[in-house]
């Protein structure tokens, strides 16, 4: 179901008229182009015209209704209608450029062929300079010597904005590739210190592991020694035990001379 009837009867029927004028503005436009008669082509831009006049009167019907419903709408209703309408208008404005872009073609043609049918009245201009007088032939020359010269001054001026536009984006290019150069190097060196960091992580890593290894070991050297230092205290007597070293053996009981008589 259109969203849009659920909101409006009106606008649903507003909205598949323009859809309509729209499909048949993209026929016509293609139909224009395949037709080579400059009088058909001129009636064909004339429908097309009218149509797109037809089309601009819904779109501000359509917009007088959506105007009307706002205030009965959510935000969320009312931001797609007026999407909606900012979508007609656009694609509206596309066939306006469209038509404008035909008919300077159009306009082009038209004075190609006059210019070219001027060719055929050669006889005729001949004749009528046969009657001009000397100084008018001169004025002609002249003025015909001048209209060249603009048009010369026009080409070379053209040109010469062509060139300048033509350097500045040599220019332009030019730079951001010094840039582009700039920015692979640096990303080639973040790279290298990145991969430079990892390997300095990895050995760090092996370095403390290592270092855990010995601090383990040591450790139970340490607690293996204080074990036998306490066992040894507690027990002295005991044959199983080894002497530490630098540790003293415990005191012999002494025998006085005097007790041995």
């Amino acid at each position: 179901m259109d969203p849009l009837s659920a909101i409006s009867e009106e606008l649903a029927e507003i909205d598949g008229q323009i859809a309509d004028i729209f499909r048949a503005l993209s026929n016509g436009f293609q139909k224009l182009e395949k037709i080579r008669d400059s009088n058909r082509q001129s009636r064909q831009l004339e429908e097309l015209t009218e149509k797109m006049r037809e089309c601009k009167r819904l779109i501000k019907e359509f917009d007088r209704e959506v105007k009307d419903l706002e205030s009965r709408n959510d935000p969320g209703t009312n931001k797609m209608l007026n999407e909606k309408k900012q979508s007609m208008i656009k694609e509206l404005n596309s066939y306006v450029a469209l038509k404008k872009q035909s008919a300077a073609n159009l306009e082009t043609k038209r004075v190609d062929l006059f210019d070219g049918g001027t060719e055929g009245f050669g006889e005729e201009n001949a004749m009528l300079a046969s009657t001009m007088t000397n100084q008018q032939l001169l004025d002609s020359g002249n003025r015909m010597m001048d209209d060249t010269d603009q048009a010369i001054e026009r080409s070379k001026k053209v040109v010469h904005d062509t060139v300048n536009v033509g350097t500045e984006t040599a220019a332009a290019l030019k730079a951001q590739t010094e840039q582009m150069s700039r920015i692979v190097n640096e990303l080639d060196s973040i790279h290298f210190s990145i991969k430079k960091a990892s390997q300095l992580v990895k050995e760090l890593g092996r370095q403390v592991a290592t270092d855990r290894c010995i601090m383990a070991l040591l450790f139970l050297i340490v607690i293996g020694v204080i074990a036998v230092i306490i066992v040894k205290l507690v027990n002295p007597h005991n044959k199983d035990i080894r002497d530490i070293p630098g540790l003293a053996p415990p005191a012999m009981n002494r025998k006085l001379l005097w007790n041995a008589r």
